[in-house]
């Protein structure tokens, strides 16, 4: 009964009425915003990409972190399962239309970021180590007075980071691992022995293997992805006239069209970027900026970078590869393996084995600092050395049990933390643009 029960709510959660709420909030924002994340591009690449580079020396002191470790360590959350699998899925379940929805949602999507990015470095505060701690939960409370719902997301938050950001997550390394010959048993106790070192130097040790990781990661992967599209040259027009075409017919070969395409994409970019669920906003308001404003604009990159850059490049590499037609009986991990494999043989399915592992590892670790966030400000400065051995006894649980149901819990969680999210972003919506609007703070 109570699985009933959750799936009926992750079905609405993930249906198309929170789907058009996600959508609508991300229009909403750009309208408000003038679509700055386009009319502004020469600002925020500007302020973040070229102003990474500038300071890439700089080290912070007063318990912040560097804006570029900020960007990685919330790409570290976000970048993986969801940019592979994610992206394989929805071409699987809705078709290569789904591949056009996912961009259209996180081009949206980039300004609800941009804002719970500025909401969370305009109502952060420092804790009881002189650290900074910002988030949804802090500006619900301080920017709406309304203590309870900030209780309320801090433990769908907390809950969260269990399921989706750890158990479904270790599972997907042990199950990569496994494909190397390494007995889930192995990989679990690894896993956690890593694991324990990362979580346990907080976010100072999360943001520093984040740097290191995610930049090279994200590069070796996307090249493999322009190596298998430079292969298949002829196919690259064909298929992104597929993706147009079939992003707008109503009833398109297989089954696919509009609907399924939207549905499946808007849901699946969701998912990937995370925009709309405010848990970026937690990394974030530990950056050492100037002003709310400018730290928002990292949020346009993050998604950018997450979900318009990397999935439209794995989209494209399974789509000219070939291996994908309407009639082929294949799951979205099987599809994203016959892609690499179709160019590299055996050894492009070990390398996309590989690449899932660490990214799930990277994800591990990010979430790890969400979660105990939403601990702790539940519970207190006390709740962080239990939370932290909870977290690793459940990565070593989701190593070694099957997640069907951790999976439709962890959704049903995800969802939930959008609800007091965007209701906060929307009733705050004038001070967020104002703060990006400000001359004074530009």
């Amino acid at each position: 009964m109570l699985f009933e029960i959750n799936s009926a709510l992750s079905l609405f959660l993930w249906g198309p009425p929170m789907l058009a709420v996600f959508l609508g909030t991300g229009i909403f924002l750009s309208f408000r915003s003038g679509f700055f994340q386009i009319s502004g591009i020469r600002r925020w690449v500007g302020e973040t990409v070229i102003s990474a580079f500038r300071n890439r020396n700089k080290k912070c002191t007063d318990g912040s972190i560097t804006q570029f470790s900020a960007l990685t360590s919330a790409l570290a959350a976000c970048l993986g399962t969801g940019n592979i699998i994610g992206v394989a899925t929805a071409i699987c379940s809705g078709g290569p239309g789904a591949l056009f929805w996912m961009c259209v949602s996180a081009i949206f999507g980039m300004m609800t970021c941009c804002c719970e990015n500025i909401l969370g470095i305009k109502y952060r505060i420092r804790d009881f180590s002189g650290k900074f701690r910002g988030g949804p939960m802090y500006y619900i409370e301080n920017g709406l007075g309304m203590k309870r719902l900030a209780c309320t997301y801090a433990f769908f938050l907390t809950a969260a980071s269990l399921g989706m950001g750890n158990m479904t997550q270790a599972n997907s390394v042990a199950q990569g691992m496994s494909g190397f010959g390494i007995p889930p048993a192995v990989t679990a106790v690894v896993l956690c022995v890593l694991l324990g070192f990362a979580v346990s130097g907080g976010l100072g040790r999360i943001s520093k293997i984040s740097e290191k990781l995610i930049p090279v990661l994200t590069a070796v992967f996307v090249a493999a992805c322009f190596i298998i599209i430079i292969k298949n040259a002829e196919n690259i027009i064909p298929c992104f006239k597929t993706v147009i075409k079939e992003a707008f017919t109503v009833k398109a070969v297989g089954g696919f069209g509009l609907a399924k395409a939207a549905r499946y994409g808007i849901s699946r970019g969701v998912f990937s970027n995370e925009a709309g669920l405010g848990s970026s906003a937690i990394i974030h308001a530990s950056a050492d900026c100037k002003n709310a404003g400018e730290q928002g604009m990292w949020g346009i990159l993050e998604v950018f970078i997450d979900t318009v850059f990397m999935c439209t490049v794995t989209g494209a590499a399974i789509l000219t590869s070939g291996v994908w037609s309407p009639e082929a009986d294949i799951n979205g991990a099987g599809l994203c393996a016959a892609a690499f494999e179709s160019v590299f043989g055996r050894a492009g399915g070990y390398f996309l084995n590989a690449c899932i592992c660490l990214f799930a590892f990277a994800t591990l670790t990010a979430w790890s600092y969400y979660g105990r966030c939403g601990a702790e400000y539940l519970f207190g400065e006390k709740a962080n050395r239990f939370y932290s051995i909870l977290y690793v006894i459940c990565a070593f649980a989701g190593s070694l049990i099957k997640l069907e149901s951790v999976w439709s819990l962890s959704d049903t969680f995800n969802g939930l933390m959008a609800i007091p999210n965007i209701f906060a972003l929307l009733l705050l919506n004038k001070e967020a643009i104002g703060e990006l609007k400000a001359p004074s703070k530009l």
